[in-house]
Formats: structure tokens, sequence, C-alpha cells
């Protein structure tokens, strides 16, 4: 009979040692499914405020040219504003190797050209959830009753707005996020 005494003393670090590979197996899969999923997430937010940005610079453009006089000034900060969101990434950076683009860096330039350009155009720069939930419940003391009473009479299941752009006279609680 050929029996191992030394493995008797190691039962324990031997149980050990298998936990953990059965553990950091198991949570490399879980990681990863988690990592995929927050991913996700974050980056539906990203593109939802690039897009916002886009959408307000692209509106402002357009009202910017159909007027006699033009604010050179604000007309710059536009083009600004589209030629930095055009440089972000349309597809993940990290799948074909190391980025030259630094995201976050271009992030905060997008932000800091948006608020240039609300501050050129005397709009309030606010992003803030415009649907009265419990991120943002003093919006609709703000409101006039006329708003009021229209959100109320939207059907249930109706689409809400997803922001709100108040102009520089609008006073509004801490619900809005700075960048």
């Amino acid at each position: 009979m050929d029996f191992d005494l030394e493995e008797l003393v190691n039962v324990e670090q031997t149980f050990y040692e298998e936990g953990y590979k059965d553990g950091f197996a198991h949570g490399q899969i879980h990681g990863m499914i988690e990592g995929r999923a927050l991913g996700r997430e974050k980056g539906f937010e990203m593109w939802e405020e690039l897009g916002f940005y886009e959408g307000f610079a692209m509106m402002w453009k357009a009202v910017g040219e159909s007027q006699a006089a033009q604010d050179e000034r604000a007309m710059n900060h536009i083009r600004h504003l589209l030629d930095l969101l055009a440089q972000f990434p349309r597809a993940n950076p990290s799948a074909g190797g190391p980025s030259e683009v630094d995201i976050p860096k271009l992030f905060r330039q997008i932000r800091s050209r948006y608020k240039l350009l609300c501050a050129t155009l005397g709009v309030r720069a606010t992003l803030r959830v415009a649907d009265g939930s419990a991120a943002a419940p003093e919006s609709a003391s703000t409101e006039s009753p006329d708003a009021a009473a229209r959100e109320g009479e939207k059907p249930h299941g109706a689409k809400k707005n997803v922001w709100a752009v108040h102009t520089a006279g609008d006073a509004l609680a801490s619900t809005e996020l700075n960048f």
C-alpha cells in the first residue's frame, strides 16, 4: 500500500487550492458577463449624451443659417462642437489594439464646447432627465400649470422627453447634472 503522509498533512491546502481554481474560473465567466452588461449600459449613456449635443448643435446651426444676421462666434462654436463629435470613435477602439484617442479627454472637450456654445447663445447649459422621476423631483413644481396639465394628459406608455433644454431665465432646483 502506497500511502503518502504528506498529502494528509496538506489536505486543507489541497481543498483550498481546488476551491480557489473553481472560484477563479467561475469569477472569470461572471465577470465577463457583468463587464459586458456594464459596458453596454455606460456606452448607451455616453451615446445618449453625445446625441443630445449633436442634436443641439444641428438645431442651432439650422436656426443660425436661417437668420439674416448670423452670430459668427456661435457658428464657430457649433462648427468646433460638430468637429469634436465627428472625432469620437464609432467603434470599440480596444478591439483593434491600442487607440490614439483619449476618450475621457475628448468627452471633456465636447462638454466644454457645449457649455461655451450655450453661453454664447444665452441658453442655460443643463443636461438633466426631464421625465419627473425621482432623479428630478422638483421638475414638476418649476413648470407652468399648463405644462403640468399637459403632462397629466399623456396616455400611459407615451414617450416622454429625455432631455430638457432650458433658457437662462428659467430657475431650476439642483436636479441638473453639471459637467
